[in-house]
């Protein structure tokens, strides 16, 4: 059993980062219940379906159950109250105001369940001119300083990250406050409104060294001057990899494994800061030196030094990559209906409560029948709500 078994978590996020933040938990053991709209939430319908789940959707998503559910009715709100009786996180992602108006606000449902961890996600905030904003991991990019961080180097321009990073650090920092908030309340008995911003949590995930050029005020230094027109990736005879030194052993080990021992006295790169400051010297240097190596050759030589370094790999070859295949770290499960599947384990192992993936990605309303039943609906009303139609019986 996970560290979470026995936690309930409803969950009613859609996209990316309330739904990775609810699987995470769902991996460490927790039983989390998707409420969906009757045509399902949006991440459903992006990219084409396998047994009637995309493939974003199930890796969101596995190991969830889900309930399809009209919110707008009286009889799906009645629905989701019963549940909130029995659940120790609530967890949405809508616009500010919009969970209001549903009529699941805090305190309504705090009115049911007082101890209840309610967990609001949002764009930029409940306050400020783009609080009301709609909001996509772009929007949160340009704000937040990552397309200037990731800038061509060579002419200036402004990129993106390739990926939809701001959601992800936002679902890993929600399930870290969300563990946080349940230890709390392990101590105090008390519930707790957690509200978490992408954009801050992206701000807070830049500034170590992305920002570290603002952080002292009376020493403000824009950093990208220093970091010349080059990154970490270097060109061999046969494919490109990566390789840096930091550490003046590291750096003394790399002009060794190059044959460049004359550098490791140079005055440009005697420490540290001469090696930051002078960085571009630095790395168009180390590029024409590795450029005349085979990459296993150059790989061996730098490893022996103990100067970090990698072969860079495509996303098809790090499915067979020893250090990947060794460590189990992407699991191939068989499930009905998909046959093999590829999942990235959960990364953090615990040896008392192992976390592991307990299932697929939720067909819409999987398990609506099995919820509403152990809520107490009979067959009839149960397919009424399934309908989105008013239940005629009482419940």
């Amino acid at each position: 059993m996970g560290p979470l078994d026995g936690i309930k978590v409803l969950d009613l996020t859609t996209m990316v980062s309330g739904p990775v933040a609810t699987m995470m938990l769902a991996d460490q053991g927790a039983d989390v219940i998707k409420v969906e709209p009757l045509h399902g939430e949006q991440m459903r319908h992006i990219g084409p379906p396998h047994n009637d789940v995309a493939a974003g959707f199930f890796s969101c998503n596995r190991g969830k159950k889900s309930l399809a559910l009209d919110l707008k009715s009286d009889e799906g709100k009645e629905v989701l109250f019963k549940l909130i009786a029995e659940t120790d996180v609530f967890i949405q992602n809508f616009r500010p105001g919009a969970i209001e108006r549903m009529g699941f606000s805090e305190e309504a449902l705090r009115a049911i369940n007082e101890k209840l961890i309610y967990v609001s996600i949002s764009g930029f905030g409940e306050n400020g001119p783009y609080a009301h904003k709609r909001v996509y991991d772009p929007v949160i990019q340009a704000l937040s300083g990552a397309t200037d961080i990731q800038a061509d180097r060579a002419t200036g321009n402004p990129q993106m990250f390739r990926i939809i990073i701001a959601d992800k650090v936002t679902s890993v920092t929600t399930a870290q406050a969300i563990s946080s908030a349940l230890y709390a309340r392990e101590k105090t008995g008390e519930g707790q409104h957690i509200r978490i911003s992408m954009l801050e949590t992206m701000l807070a995930f830049f500034w170590p060294e992305g920002m570290a050029g603002l952080t002292y005020g009376e020493r403000e230094i824009d950093v990208t001057k220093f970091q010349g027109v080059m990154d970490l990736i270097y060109p061999t005879k046969d494919r490109f990899i990566t390789a840096g030194a930091v550490s003046d052993k590291e750096w003394a080990g790399m002009c060794r494994a190059l044959n460049r021992q004359d550098l490791i006295e140079d005055a440009r790169f005697k420490t540290s800061t001469d090696r930051f400051v002078n960085s571009q010297e630095r790395k168009q240097i180390t590029a024409d030196e590795i450029a005349t190596w085979q990459s296993d050759d150059i790989l061996k030589r730098l490893d022996e030094e103990g100067v970090p370094c990698a072969p860079l790999l495509s996303r098809m070859e790090l499915m067979e990559h020893e250090q990947v295949v060794l460590n189990d770290s992407i699991q191939k499960i068989d499930y009905p209906g998909f046959g093999e599947v590829r999942q990235a384990r959960p990364a953090a192992r615990f040896d008392k409560t192992p976390a592991e993936i307990k299932g697929p990605g939720p067909k819409l309303g999987e398990h609506s029948r099995e919820i509403l039943s152990q809520l107490g609906y009979s067959a009839e009303e149960q397919q009424a709500l399934i309908d989105g139609k008013k239940i005629l019986t009482a419940s």
